[in-house]
């Protein structure tokens, strides 16, 4: 899936704006891995930060999307996702798994967001009772997602810097 780097419309309804939003900082994430090796997908960086890793960052990224609209808003298991488990961050850890297949996975969990995006209104709240956060309303939960997907889209963009010299935004 290529989502283009563009900005949603000045005059785009309230939720073509949030997905649209949302959506370029996702196309900037995938944009930050072009022409990675595997080698610096999962060359740590950052001295205090040994997990915060191109490869790393993907596969948050990923489960930070299913926690938020499946376990979390739609109510599945959180079993399934690291990032409800009791080692920290834990979902940073891409071990063994190639940075293509990371990116294949935050794809499609990117478009299972969407789906699920386009199925409820923006004022419906989360169904898992079983965390605080669950109670947020899809709205509140696009904002966080912008929010998350832009802060970490500027940790690759750090990160792509110090590993090859590539700049860019947008």
């Amino acid at each position: 899936m290529s989502i283009p780097r563009t900005r949603p419309d000045f005059t785009a309804d309230e939720r073509s704006q949030l997905v649209g939003w949302l959506d370029l900082q996702r196309s900037i994430v995938r944009w930050k891995c072009e022409g990675i090796s595997e080698e610096d997908a999962r060359r740590p960086l950052l001295p205090g930060s040994p997990l915060m890793t191109v490869s790393g960052i993907i596969a948050h990224l990923r489960w930070t999307e299913h926690g938020w609209f499946q376990v979390l808003f739609q109510n599945h298991p959180a079993s399934a996702n690291p990032q409800f488990s009791d080692e920290d961050d834990a979902d940073f850890k891409a071990e063994g798994v190639p940075l293509a297949r990371l990116l294949l996975e935050y794809e499609g969990q990117c478009a299972t967001s969407n789906e699920i995006t386009a199925a409820h209104e923006l004022d419906r709240v989360g169904l898992n009772r079983d965390y605080r956060s669950g109670a947020a309303s899809l709205r509140w939960i696009l904002l966080h997602m912008i929010e998350e997907t832009a802060r970490h889209a500027g940790h690759l963009d750090t990160i792509r810097e110090l590993l090859d010299g590539e700049t860019g935004y947008y």
